[in-house]
C-alpha cells in the first residue's frame, strides 16, 4: 500500500450527509475526496423551498447544497463526479471503483441516500411519463389546470401536494392508513389548504388511457370497496410513497436491517472498521436535511480518529490550510449577489479552468426568429461570448432544416458538429452546455475505448430530440450523454428542448414528465438515462 497515493477519505454521495462530512473532514486538514454520480446535492435539489433548517429564514434545496458544496471546496474538499460500481472495505485500504478509476482511501463514508418506491399498481408503468409522475418540482407545470392524486402519506407527499396547488385546479392525497406519518404541524396546513383533499384508507388500484390518464380505478380499503375516477381531459398521478435505500454497492458486506437500511452505531459506524454511514441510507426516525447534516458531521469526527491512527502508524503529516485561501473565502460570501447577469461572479471563477483546456475553437451559429425565446438567446449569447476566447457566436440567416430558435455547435470552420440547443441553457443545464462545449473543443471527458467503438459502429442516421424543463435535477444526464454520442458520430444528432418554450411537441408526443426523449421523431422515451443505457437505444434503432 503506498500511503502517498491513498486519500484519508472517500464520501460516496454529495446529498447533504455527504457534503457535511466533506466538510468537517476538510476543515480538520484531511484529504477527502467526494464521489457522485448524478447531481451534487442529493434528493434536496428538487425541494423549491426549505424554511426549516436552523438559522436559514428561506432558501431552496438547489441553494443550500451550492453553498455546502463551495463550503468543502474552500476547505480544501476534491470532487468527483463518477459512478461507483465496486468497492472493497475489507483490510486497511479501502478500495472504490468507478467508471473513472480506481481509488484507495483509509476510510470510507457511505451517504448512497434512497431512491423513490413505485406504488405498484397497474398501469404505474405504462403511463410513466404520460400521467404518472414522481417529482412535483420537475412535473408539476404539465398538470397545470388539472386534477391530480398524490399518493402517500409522509412529509415528502405532504409538502409535494402543496406544492402541485400551484398549478392543479385539484390536488386529492390518497393516504392507504387512516393518518399522516409527518409532523402534526405539516398536517394541519394540509388539511386547511381549500385546494387539497384528502382521502385516508384509500389507494389507486388501476389507472388506464389513451396516450394519456383518463380512468382510474380507486380502492377504499376498509369496505373494501371500488369505484372509477373519470376525467377526459386528462388528470396526473403523482407518487411519493417512501424511499429504497440505494445499498448495492454494499449489501453483501455490510450489516443492514430487513428493510436493507444501513445498521449504525451512534458514532455512525457500520459492521467493518473504518467504514461509517450517513444519511438516509441508515436506519433512523426522521429523514431531513437536518438529520442529514447531522449524521455526516458525525460520521465525519468519528472517522478523525480512525484515520489519525493510520497518520500516526504511517507517519503521515497533514497539510495545513492557507489563510488566504480562507479570507478569500470570506471576501467572496461578503460580495455574493451584488453582480447582475446570468453568469455570476462565482460560475465564472469555475469556468475558467476549464476554458483553458480547450484545445479547439468553437462557432456557435444563432438561428433566430422573433420569440421571446429568441431575444433571451440572445441576450445569454452577449453575456457567454466574453468569457472564453475560443467560443464565438454567430447569428446567421436561413437555417432551412433546423428549429428557430436555435444555438448550434460548430467546429472552427464552421461545420455542424450535431448539437442544438433549443433553450436558454439555464438551470440545470447550464452544466450540460459546458460539457458539450468541452467535448467539442478538447480534449473532452473521457470515455471507455469499447463504448466509443459501440457508437461509432451505429450506421443508421440518428435524431434524438430531449425534452426537458431547466428546473428539473433528472435531465441533465440523459442531455449529456445523447450530446457525448452525437458529437461522436455524425449519423447522430442531439438537440435539446426547454419544453416550456415548444407546447407543440408537448402536445403531439403527449409529454406529461421529463426528462422526454423522441427518437426519430417516433419512439418516445421517458426518464433519466445514461450513456451505456442510451447506446443499446440506438443500436437497436
Amino acid at each position: 500500500m503506498d500511503v502517498k497515493e491513498i486519500y484519508d477519505a472517500v464520501v460516496i454521495g454529495a446529498g447533504p450527509a455527504g457534503l457535511a462530512a466533506a466538510i468537517y473532514l476538510a476543515r480538520a486538514r484531511y484529504r477527502v475526496l467526494v464521489v457522485e454520480k448524478e447531481k451534487i446535492g442529493g434528493q434536496i435539489t428538487i425541494t423549491s423551498e426549505v424554511v426549516n433548517y436552523p438559522g436559514v429564514i428561506w432558501t431552496d434545496g438547489e441553494r443550500l447544497t451550492a453553498d455546502m458544496r463551495r463550503q468543502a471546496e474552500n476547505f480544501g474538499a476534491e470532487f468527483l463526479m463518477a459512478k461507483a460500481e465496486r468497492l472493497s472495505l475489507k483490510g486497511e485500504e479501502k478500495i472504490i471503483y468507478t467508471d473513472k478509476g480506481k481509488i484507495g482511501a483509509f476510510g470510507v463514508i457511505l451517504a448512497t441516500g434512497a431512491s423513490p418506491r413505485k406504488a405498484g399498481f397497474k398501469g404505474e408503468e405504462e403511463f410513466k411519463g404520460r400521467g404518472v409522475a414522481y417529482c412535483a418540482t420537475c412535473d408539476g407545470e404539465f398538470f397545470t389546470g388539472k386534477h391530480v392524486f398524490v399518493i402517500g402519506g409522509g412529509f415528502a407527499a405532504a409538502e409535494e401536494a402543496m406544492f402541485l396547488t400551484k398549478y392543479a385546479k385539484k390536488v386529492t392525497i390518497l393516504v392507504r392508513g387512516d393518518a399522516f406519518g409527518c409532523a402534526e404541524s405539516v398536517v394541519q396546513e394540509v388539511m386547511e389548504n381549500p385546494d387539497i383533499e384528502v382521502k385516508f384508507n384509500t389507494e389507486i388500484k388501476e389507472v388506464k388511457g389513451e396516450g394519456y390518464l383518463t380512468h382510474a380505478l380507486l380502492c377504499e380499503n376498509k369496505t373494501k370497496e371500488m369505484y372509477r375516477y373519470e376525467d377526459e381531459n386528462g388528470f396526473g398521478v403523482f407518487v411519493f410513497t417512501g424511499y429504497a435505500p440505494a445499498n448495492e454497492l454494499f449489501k453483501d458486506q455490510l450489516e443492514l436491517d430487513e428493510r436493507g437500511y444501513l445498521v449504525t452505531d451512534r458514532s455512525q459506524r457500520t459492521s467493518l472498521e473504518g467504514v461509517y454511514g450517513a444519511g438516509d441510507i441508515c436506519i433512523k426516525e426522521l429523514r431531513q436535511v437536518v438529520t442529514a447534516v447531522a449524521d455526516g458531521a458525525v460520521a465525519a469526527t468519528s472517522m478523525e480518529k480512525y484515520v489519525y491512527a493510520k497518520h500516526r502508524k504511517y507517519g503521515i503529516k497533514r497539510k495545513k490550510l492557507k489563510k488566504s485561501e480562507v479570507k478569500e473565502t470570506r471576501k467572496d460570501i461578503k460580495g455574493r449577489g451584488q453582480e447582475e447577469g446570468f453568469i455570476t461572479k462565482e460560475m465564472k471563477e469555475t469556468l475558467q479552468p476549464v476554458f483553458e483546456k480547450f484545445e479547439k475553437d468553437i462557432r456557435i451559429k444563432l438561428y433566430m426568429d422573433d420569440s421571446v425565446l429568441a431575444g433571451e438567446i440572445r441576450g445569454f449569447a452577449k453575456e457567454f461570448e466574453h468569457l472564453c476566447e475560443k467560443v464565438h457566436f454567430e447569428e446567421q440567416k436561413g437555417g432551412e432544416g433546423y428549429c428557430f430558435p436555435a444555438m448550434v455547435l460548430c467546429d472552427a470552420d464552421g461545420r455542424d458538429l450535431n448539437v442544438q440547443f433549443h433553450a436558454v441553457p439555464g438551470g440545470h443545464e447550464f452544466n450540460s452546455f459546458i460539457i458539450a462545449l468541452y467535448n467539442a473543443a478538447g480534449p473532452g471527458q473521457m470515455l471507455d475505448e469499447e463504448i466509443k467503438r459501440e457508437i461509432q459502429k451505429i450506421q443508421k442516421k440518428v435524431s434524438m430530440k430531449i425534452m426537458v424543463s431547466l428546473s428539473c435535477t433528472m435531465c441533465p444526464e440523459l442531455v449529456m450523454a445523447a450530446q457525448r454520442i452525437a458529437l461522436l458520430n455524425e449519423n447522430i444528432t442531439a438537440e435539446m428542448y426547454d419544453l416550456a418554450h415548444f407546447p407543440d411537441l408537448k402536445e403531439k408526443y403527449q409529454i406529461m414528465s421529463v426528462p422526454c426523449m423522441i427518437v426519430n421523431d417516433e419512439k418516445v422515451y421517458f426518464g433519466k438515462k445514461g450513456i451505456l443505457e442510451l447506446v443499446s437505444i440506438l443500436k437497436e434503432i
